[in-house]
């Protein structure tokens, strides 16, 4: 018998069921309806999706089950969380052993010691020297756009169009991907000190910018924004010219870190050396905990604490998602061996559907006509996957437009795989 986590889908009931549809009806009377997408018979008014989602129930491996029983393939793995697996039984053993001995410690005024060892280990993986710990990828690009200011003394940042970074406003001015959609209601809140210049596009035009700013925020491959990479050599040039013009240059790695491009970091295998390195998601198994990873010369521009830290949060260092990360990173790092295996066969697959494919490793985007669409039928089918990116900006020098993202577990199983291509073409009748 197969065990639930490597399984193929089982549909009990239709997608959504009647137990997710009672859940979400109960959500829609208490959560601000901007959240999450719910049908429109309830609150046409509001102009909401006429879709409900289904409520997850439980979920380990590459599966979730919904609240009416209904298993399905996860291709998302949350949003990138779980590199490892959902609910592998490595994170929640040693979270549960955690849960005995220390829940919470005190941020910047009592360390405990898994706090220490999660940052020695980012080290050791990295090759940085020091580390800003958060909750959220969020927290951790504004713990490097702070560190930057504090290295360099100067205010402006340079972003890219189709970047995400998050949404809390310490991060929003940098905000490339749907700019207008998410940052416009709160415009007249938002710094000016953010430019934006084209992904991928002329470095030569940056010149001038670059001696202006402070900081330079690139994700290595584009997630959110369409899973795009940048033509051979820009990035390079990019990280060389910030260095000269004296810019930090931050590479958010919350998507791509963590073994999901097939190493445990995009900017190792590219041979680069960022000041500062985000990331988050795939690093908690779960468990939400972020780093901001950096130099000793960049971070150390902070200064020493003089005993009221100028950079904290409540839950800074939190015991429980630091055991969490550490047990994550152990089980990723024994992924690590199949991961090229296991995205060959994914990517195999689909190109034999004649699909388009962007990304590295286990960040795949699917080129299809109508993505959103296709992730609705594959819903249907039992597989979860999403839409991703929008449309290019002028003068960019990748591709554009919206992709199905993948980003499964790392050891998502070959039969899981080959259940899903065979729904791809089927539902696309082979055809790109």
């Amino acid at each position: 018998m197969v065990a639930f986590g490597d399984a193929l889908p089982t549909l009990k009931t239709p997608v959504p069921g009647p137990a997710s549809r009672a859940w979400v009806d109960r959500l829609a009377r208490r959560e601000c309806p901007a959240i999450t997408a719910r049908r429109q018979r309830r609150a046409e008014s509001l102009g909401l999706a006429d879709d409900d989602p289904i409520v997850w129930a439980r979920a380990r491996g590459a599966n979730v089950e919904d609240a009416d029983g209904n298993v399905f393939v996860d291709l998302t793995a949350g949003f990138g969380v779980a590199a490892a697996g959902h609910a592998h039984p490595a994170v929640t053993g040693a979270v549960s052993a955690q849960l005995d001995r220390l829940v919470h410690a005190m941020g910047d005024a009592f360390p405990d010691p898994q706090r220490i060892k999660l940052m020695e280990r980012l080290a050791a993986l990295s090759g940085m020297d020091r580390a800003i710990l958060g909750s959220s990828g969020s927290d951790a690009v504004e713990a490097a756009l702070k560190t930057a200011r504090m290295a360099t003394g100067r205010d402006g940042v340079l972003a890219f169009t189709g970047g995400y970074h998050g949404l809390s406003y310490g991060v929003l001015a940098a905000l490339g991907y749907k700019r207008d959609a998410f940052q416009g209601p709160f415009s007249g809140q938002v710094g000016a000190h953010v430019r934006l210049a084209p992904f991928g596009g002329d470095l030569a035009e940056l010149s001038p910018l670059l001696s202006q700013v402070g900081a330079v925020l690139v994700e290595p491959i584009q997630g959110r924004g369409g899973v795009r990479v940048p033509p051979p050599g820009w990035l390079d040039g990019l990280v060389n010219a910030a260095h000269d013009a004296g810019a930090v240059v931050i590479f958010d790695e919350i998507y791509t870190g963590c073994g999901r491009t097939g190493g445990w970091f995009a900017f190792q295998a590219l041979g680069l050396r960022p000041d500062l390195v985000c990331v988050g998601k795939g690093l908690g198994g779960g468990f939400p905990v972020s780093a901001c990873l950096g130099t000793a010369a960049v971070m150390d521009a902070w200064g020493g604490s003089r005993g009221e830290a100028l950079h904290t949060q409540t839950f800074l260092g939190h015991p429980i998602g630091c055991t969490a990360a550490l047990a994550s990173l152990d089980v990723i790092e024994g992924l690590m061996p199949i991961v090229d295996e296991t995205s060959q066969l994914l990517r195999a697959g689909l190109a034999g559907l004649g699909l388009g494919l962007r990304g590295r490793g286990m960040l795949v985007g699917v080129e299809v006509a109508d993505p959103l669409g296709l992730s609705r039928e594959l819903l249907q089918a039992g597989y979860l996957a999403l839409p991703a990116g929008d449309a290019p900006a002028p003068g960019e020098g990748v591709a554009g437009g919206m992709v199905l993202a993948l980003t499964p577990p790392l050891n998502l199983h070959p039969r899981q795989i080959a259940g899903f291509v065979d729904s791809v073409g089927r539902i696309l009748g082979a055809r790109p």
